[in-house]
């Protein structure tokens, strides 16, 4: 049961408000407590985290009307009716316009409770899917995920909001873990395509009749729409490209084609398409036909990998610590200048995906001591590489290191300079000074 998700009570007998508040907080439950429906509305809107647990018959507006303005605001929201004996029709009517579910007067509680908690689960679901897709529908947030100040980073930023306006088709390659998806994604966000439909396909986890049925049609199923089909201006993600067949190669190369303007306006579908460069793997170009690889690869993006963007593994890893320790309501742990070294000397074969994973066991396992996150990080260090570039010089380990500290202390202290100060008995000056050389605003930490 989530901390955060709340309950509203809507009975216009005080008796009854209490007796049901009363019985859902011992069962854990936060509760709100409302005297009639016209109150509640003004209380309850789309973005309330929490059900509604309502009477039917009330005093002005009943339940069954609460119900529909409820549900005009959000249809989502798991709305329960407590109903007489003589009321059940009315229940049915509701559950056939939307209710989640109706309950008889008198009422067994531990049903309730068993009601309330499915209803909450069914509501955390619904908003955090709504946030998930509000992230991937804004190219801010998404360009904020790719965390780092690495001169490697920052490019692939900025060659993401350059592609992002263009209306060629872009081929993103890189190694596993390195975030290609998401960077699909950005680049579909941050250009006019932004808000419209991204229809992302793995060539390598459909086969052939699948795949055409969401490339081209015709589709039997309600929820397939063929690319093909759709009228309004779309992006495609292709994951896995190389993994197109012979034919389904030929069919999307005639797609593309017959996407051609003699106008000058922009095509009605962008591709990206996705590839590994993994030890081992072929290249894209050596797995498509010639035309087809030309077309796709209009504009493309090498993704940097883990082990190039230097400092930045130390940002990524306090970053993630500092969400798994929130996650499992635990302090993040603190690392020392030997587990950072670590870090920096690790090769990240699964790159990004690798180190958050990493990240969560060490967050477990920060339970039992530092010596055990130690060991932990010096394992990663330990990993074979057969392409190990040279040892960096001290001097950017020990920057990276402190400005791992002062981004820490910033966070544990929510941009409080005097704390930081305090804490790593550093005049102000400095302070400031090293913020600067290391681009940390005390406002992203308010």
């Amino acid at each position: 049961m989530s901390d955060d998700y709340k309950i509203a009570i809507i009975d216009d007998e005080a008796h009854m408000r209490d007796s049901i508040s009363q019985w859902l907080e011992l069962s854990g439950f936060k509760t709100l407590t409302f005297e009639n429906a016209e109150v509640a509305l003004a209380e309850i809107g789309s973005k309330f985290k929490g059900i509604v647990v309502s009477d039917i018959r009330m005093p002005g507006m009943g339940g069954m009307e609460l119900l529909k303005r409820l549900h005009g605001t959000d249809p989502s929201l798991p709305v329960i009716l407590i109903t007489g004996h003589g009321d059940v029709q009315m229940a049915v009517e509701a559950m056939q316009i939307g209710a989640y579910d109706f309950m008889e007067k008198p009422f067994d509680p531990e049903r309730l409770a068993d009601l309330s908690k499915r209803a909450i689960a069914a509501r955390k679901l619904t908003l955090e899917n709504r946030a998930l897709r509000r992230e991937l529908s804004d190219g801010s947030v998404l360009l904020r995920k790719l965390m780092g100040t690495s001169p490697s980073i920052e490019k692939l930023r900025e060659d993401i909001l350059d592609i992002a306006f263009a209306d060629s088709n872009v081929h993103i390659c890189g190694e596993t873990g390195t975030g290609k998806s998401l960077i699909a994604h950005a680049i579909h966000a941050c250009g006019p395509r932004q808000g419209k439909d991204i229809i992302t396909l793995n060539c390598a986890a459909m086969d052939d009749e699948t795949l055409t049925k969401h490339l081209f049609g015709p589709s039997d199923a309600a929820d397939i729409r063929p690319v093909a089909e759709m009228s309004d201006p779309c992006t495609l993600c292709l994951e896995d490209a190389g993994e197109l067949s012979t034919e389904l190669q030929a069919k999307l190369l005639s797609f593309i084609e017959s996407l051609d303007t003699e106008d000058g306006e922009p095509p009605r579908v962008r591709i990206i398409s996705v590839s590994s460069l993994d030890e081992g793997t072929t290249q894209l170009k050596d797995q498509l036909r010639p035309e087809l690889y030309f077309r796709l690869s209009s504009m493309e993006i090498l993704v940097p990998t883990l082990r190039e963007r230097g400092e930045d593994t130390l940002v990524l890893f306090s970053r993630f610590t500092q969400l798994f320790a929130e996650e499992y309501g635990i302090d993040a742990p603190e690392i020392s200048a030997t587990d950072a070294a670590n870090l920096l000397k690790a090769q990240w074969p699964g790159n990004i995906r690798q180190l958050q994973n990493l990240a969560e066991r060490v967050v477990m396992q920060s339970q039992h001591g530092a010596e055990e996150v130690s060991k932990l990080l010096a394992s990663a260090a330990d990993e074979p590489s057969t392409d190990a570039p040279g040892e960096k010089p001290l001097k950017e380990h020990v920057e990276a290191f402190e400005r791992m500290l002062i981004d820490n202390a910033l966070r544990r202290h929510t941009g409080s300079v005097a704390k930081v100060m305090e804490e790593l008995v550093l005049p102000r000056r400095t302070l400031n000074e090293k913020m600067a050389k290391y681009s940390l605003s005390r406002a992203d930490y308010l």
